[in-house]
């Protein structure tokens, strides 16, 4: 009766004289809350308890490996996930603190502040709303499309090296040990080699032990909150034993509350110093988001992710978080899997998440205080390990060599020079690629399968037909200014390696999607060419649109359009017949 009351109440009070049908394509709440059933709510009340559960010692970890005190951590569990209930795209999605981003927290913002110090907590507040306004923006404008020029590989490889990076990054509080921020994996490695001699055993014991229980309990267990019961567990032994008078390190007082509302440090000067990291932070959360939603998506087909939808969600839940002290959040891919895992069917479960995460904001923080930081760093740690794509390297290097090498590229730049140099050498590696790739596009050289019509690339069928007199060809891509030359070059050598025989260049345009003027310029370089060699060119299965773009430059009245053809078939018939010599196939 009363789950009933409840849901009813939800629904009229956010539905209530609105016009759903237009405002639910930008705020999704709108079209899944009306028909909101019980049966729904049981299952969003066990997910969101779930999430909320782990998001708590999760959200201390995080803002600790943000630089930020943990209580901030658990701000970001609040506002952040309402807000993505009302405007995310996914029902299964759960938004809040995760590793990568908080590492480029810590990592963009020690340039300009101490960690832990308010200037650097009002930074990395500053840079979520900086990042949630770039996000926002790019959703307005429909530019999540953007988000393609970054190839897989160089995401996965990125990743890979970012979890490592994580992951060392934690021997610091698991050996309790003096290393100074930074997240270049050899500078990581030289301070541990020399501090190591200093290492806590009784803290290294807790840490181990915490990485070990996790990951066991992961295994046999996996619907447990194994990042809770380790913290109750590990809590209650320090306690019990004392064990903060013998240098363990320990989380201390935590404030009781929920987070105040607060303004953003706004001004010309901060938001310069912090556009390159919320940048950087704007790209890496959409990809980590969308990727997640996008594999949710694909298990449940009762939902479509909108990738423009999903920045614009994005963006408000970093704006909003912003003005509740959260530093960037983003999708969580545990988090999410044990949402889905647990049940959820809306964003509901995040609206409950949210409230168990106020519920020990307003009750619990005190219990914390003898929370060691080395069983948050275990956090961290089985936290990441999932983030190491070891599978993709190795299909890559049985597929695909090339991408292979893009993969290893991004993940040896990430570990040696930084996460951000990480993200920014991506981009450019993807973007390069890209080039490279387009400009030298695949050209296959046709002939005829016997007893058919058919023509192929002679390097895959061996028994196609060649002729002594013709060269056929076909250009896998549009021809533009960045691969003109190599279509001429390849074309001129293929000319010349076939001899004084040649009396026909046959062109199979039909991949042939676009043409600019300096494809039409190429086109006419190489019929010169041709015609000094005395061979005739002609291209057949010209679309439409290449067509007009021949006809308007008047290269197809150079060419003479009686050399324009249906198909290669066709065109090969036309001079057999024309020069009294037999039909083909005949």
């Amino acid at each position: 009766m009363h789950e009933d009351f409840f849901i009813n109440l939800l629904a009229s009070v956010f539905t209530k004289n609105i016009p759903t049908m237009q405002l639910s394509k930008y705020i999704p709440i709108l079209e899944w809350l009306p028909k909101y059933h019980k049966a729904d709510w049981r299952s969003d009340l066990l997910a969101g308890f779930t999430v909320g559960i782990m998001l708590i010692p999760q959200g201390m970890a995080y803002g600790l490996l943000a630089g930020v005190p943990p209580i901030y951590g658990l701000y970001a569990g609040i506002a952040p996930l309402l807000l993505y209930a009302f405007f995310g795209s996914s029902r299964h999605l759960s938004v809040g603190p995760v590793a990568l981003v908080s590492l480029l927290i810590l990592a963009g913002v020690s340039k300009f502040a101490k960690p832990g110090s308010m200037e650097f907590i009002q930074l990395a507040v500053t840079t979520a709303f900086i990042a949630g306004v770039i996000q926002l923006m790019l959703g307005i404008f429909k530019l999540g499309f953007l988000i393609n020029f970054l190839s897989h590989p160089v995401i996965s490889g990125f990743t890979s090296a970012a979890a490592f990076i994580i992951g060392f990054s934690q021997l610091k509080f698991l050996l309790d040990i003096e290393i100074s921020r930074t997240n270049r994996i050899q500078d990581i490695l030289a301070q541990t080699a020399v501090h190591i001699h200093e290492t806590n055993p009784i803290t290294f014991a807790i840490g181990l032990g915490g990485i070990i229980f996790i990951l066991l309990l992961r295994k046999w267990r996996p619907n447990v909150p194994g990042g809770l019961i380790t913290v109750l567990l590990g809590t209650g032994i320090v306690w019990l034993f004392r064990l903060h008078e013998h240098g363990v390190d320990v989380v201390g007082d935590i404030p009781r509350g929920l987070p105040a509302f607060t303004m953003p440090k706004l001004s010309v000067e901060i938001v310069e110093r912090l556009f390159p990291l919320a940048m950087t932070i704007c790209i890496i959360s959409f990809i980590e988001s969308l990727a997640i939603a996008k594999t949710l998506e694909a298990r449940h087909k009762t939902y479509r992710i909108d990738a423009n939808q999903e920045l614009l969600a994005l963006g408000i839940t970093k704006i909003g978080g912003a003005f509740f002290q959260a530093f960037p959040t983003t999708g969580s891919f545990t988090r999410s899997a044990i949402n889905e895992a647990a049940g959820a069917r809306t964003q509901m479960s995040s609206i409950l998440g949210a409230a168990i995460v106020g519920l020990a904001l307003l009750f619990l923080t005190p219990l914390f205080y003898y929370l060691p930081k080395a069983l948050l760093a275990s956090i961290v740690v089985t936290a990441v390990i999932g983030l190491v794509d070891y599978k993709e390297a190795i299909h890559l290097w049985k597929t695909d060599r090339r991408d292979f090498l893009t993969l290893m590229t991004t993940f040896l730049i990430t570990m040696t020079f930084g996460i951000q140099s990480g993200v920014s050498s991506g981009v450019v590696l993807s973007i390069a690629l890209l080039i490279y790739r387009s400009s030298r596009p695949h050209v296959a050289v046709l002939g005829r399968l016997p007893e058919t019509r058919y023509f192929r690339n002679i390097t895959r069928f061996e028994h196609a037909i060649q002729y002594p007199d013709k060269l056929i060809l076909r250009f896998d891509a549009p021809l533009y200014f960045g691969n003109a030359e190599f279509f001429r070059e390849t074309l001129e050598k293929l000319v010349i390696d076939k001899g004084s025989e040649l009396r026909y260049v046959m062109l199979d345009s039909a991949s042939i999607n676009d043409i600019d003027s300096t494809g039409i310029i190429t086109l006419r370089e190489v019929l010169r060419f041709l015609r000094a060699r005395n061979v005739l060119f002609v291209m057949t299965s010209v679309i439409g649109p290449v067509r007009d773009m021949l006809r308007e430059t008047g290269l197809l009245e150079e060419m003479g359009p009686e050399n324009i053809h249906l198909n290669v078939y066709e065109a090969i018939t036309y001079y057999e017949k024309k020069n009294g010599a037999a039909q083909v196939g005949s």
